[in-house]
């Protein structure tokens, strides 16, 4: 079997893709558990659920944008093949 340079970038652009969309696991646990808090948090308050919920998405839009860096990483990766 011969392994070009360009079927060795191939394959690692594939490889490397694949540990770029595991960038996605975090956000989804870490919005899970801010969702969970959240709601804990307005079960006990109801009277401030609007600055609990305004909160809560807030941080979990900052915590998604990982998760689609890593998307975008993935993506780059795949289809945008500079070194071939």
């Amino acid at each position: 079997m011969n392994i070009t340079g360009e079927d060795l970038i191939l394959a690692c652009s594939a490889i490397g893709a694949g540990l770029a969309v595991i960038a996605g696991i975090g956000p989804g646990i870490g919005q899970g558990i801010a969702a969970g808090h959240a709601a804990g948090a307005v079960g006990r308050n109801p009277g401030a659920k609007s600055d609990i919920t305004s909160t809560m998405l807030l941080g979990q839009a900052v915590a998604e944008t990982t998760g689609l860096y890593g998307l975008l990483v993935a993506m780059l990766l795949l289809f945008v093949k500079p070194l071939v």
